[in-house]
């Protein structure tokens, strides 16, 4: 009657022992495979949203471009109060740092931009937007 309990333990533990096993096995096998999908997904993200931040950046840039050719043709033709916001638009733009993404600065020299070019268009009575990105603050945050 001693061994009852004994062999009660002993049928237990190799399917518990098994369990482990598997779950650990599981865990390692997930784990690899997490760290390969991640990284490809996160490349595909980094891609998508560098991407996303150059064309609006270039769309400002385009725009600067093509008003300071006006400005070279006709010197009168903005007047000195939208010159100087042009000037500050072409140094923010300038000071963005595209080869340092993880900047911490990066959200509020952007919206430094988009503020900057706001005041720009609102000056000329230019009804211009940058399309690819929504209008609202609010959906920028619920975009990331």
């Amino acid at each position: 009657m001693d061994q009852q309990p004994k062999d009660d333990v002993d049928f237990l533990e190799p399917s518990i022992l098994l369990d482990e096993t598997h779950y650990q096995e599981g865990y390692k096998n997930g784990y690899d495979d997490g760290l390969v999908s991640g990284k490809e997904e996160g490349r595909q993200v980094g891609l998508k949203m560098g991407f996303q931040v150059g064309e609006e950046l270039g769309f400002y840039q385009g725009c600067l471009d093509v008003w300071m050719s006006v400005i070279r043709l006709e010197e009168g033709a903005f007047s000195a109060r939208v010159r100087k916001n042009m000037e500050q638009l072409a140094v923010l733009l300038s000071k963005y740092p595209l080869s340092d993404p993880e900047n911490e600065q990066v959200q509020d020299m952007m919206e430094k931009i988009r503020l900057k070019f706001r005041v720009i268009t609102a000056s000329l009575g230019a009804k211009m937007e940058y399309e690819g990105r929504p209008t609202s603050s609010k959906q920028d945050v619920e975009d990331l």
